[in-house]
């Protein structure tokens, strides 16, 4: 669901090289929305208003509200005076089980850990992901070459991240956009959730770099390969080996990095 325009025009003054130039550009709409679960809200997340309903499974399953789309009865999304707010009436024992463990939380552009005041309290999977189909390097390669395709918003903005589903030849069969890269990602775990999509039928390309977060969120909707156009982070890695995750990153036209999961059959060479 898209509440209004995704973009608005900016008054700009732009300078190159001898020329200063007066005009306007197009810049992605960011505003706050309101998670409630029942009556009760949970979480005000920074968004971009679009694919709301696909935002609110994705991020209620990979918070651990849910466990299935089946979970979640209705979401009804309404303007409030200050953004969004979205109404999500839960199954009631989903509903019970998700009061006794409720946490507060303000995000920033979605990042995944605001809020927690228990380091005890980090979101982690607990099992690692079922081992889904090998991805050949050339279907990394296509996906990075197709996803341009599919980010109709960044084109416009230069300014938004893209999460992307990719069949193991490396189609693209779904993508989403986001100012915040775990928006993206949430966005399309929960279209994924919503289509019935099996995650071990493909695997996930992020524009963004790979962190903890973005990890946690793939394991929970079960992807055993992620990919991510700029670098990881040390935690990130550690996180993708302990859960049975192949990612690859600094993933380009021309080549990608991998960093964890074996590739039997390679003869390797060291490289500094």
């Amino acid at each position: 669901m898209t509440i209004g325009s995704r973009e608005v025009r900016a008054d700009s003054i732009s300078f190159a090289t001898a020329k200063v130039m007066q005009g306007s550009r197009a810049v992605p709409i960011e505003m706050p929305l309101e998670i409630v679960y029942g009556t009760i809200p949970y979480a005000v997340m920074m968004v971009t208003p679009e694919d709301i309903e696909d935002f609110v499974y994705g991020f209620s399953f990979t918070e651990g509200v849910i466990t299935s789309n089946s979970d979640i009865r209705s979401v009804k999304v309404e303007a409030h005076p200050k953004g969004l707010r979205a109404l999500v009436d839960l199954i009631p024992k989903r509903l019970s089980s998700h009061l006794s463990r409720q946490r507060a939380m303000i995000g920033r552009t979605g990042c995944g850990v605001c809020g927690i005041e228990d380091i005890n309290a980090l979101p982690a999977a607990s099992e690692r992901v079922v081992k889904g189909a090998d991805i050949a390097i050339e279907a990394i390669h296509s996906a990075i070459n197709g996803l341009s395709a599919h980010q109709s918003l960044n084109d416009i903005t230069r300014a938004v991240h893209a999460a992307a589903w990719c069949d193991p030849l490396g189609k693209v069969i779904m993508a989403r956009e986001d100012v915040g890269r775990h928006n993206a990602l949430d966005k399309l775990i929960g279209a994924a959730l919503r289509q019935g999509l099996r995650p071990q039928s493909g695997f996930v390309v992020i524009t963004s770099r790979c962190s903890y977060e973005m990890v946690e969120k793939a394991a929970a909707f079960g992807a055993s390969t992620l990919v991510a156009v700029s670098a990881p982070t040390s935690l990130a890695i550690e996180r993708a080996e302990a859960l049975g995750i192949t990612l690859y990153a600094i993933a380009r036209a021309d080549g990608a990095t991998q960093f964890t999961g074996s590739m039997p059959g390679l003869i390797l060479e060291k490289c500094a």
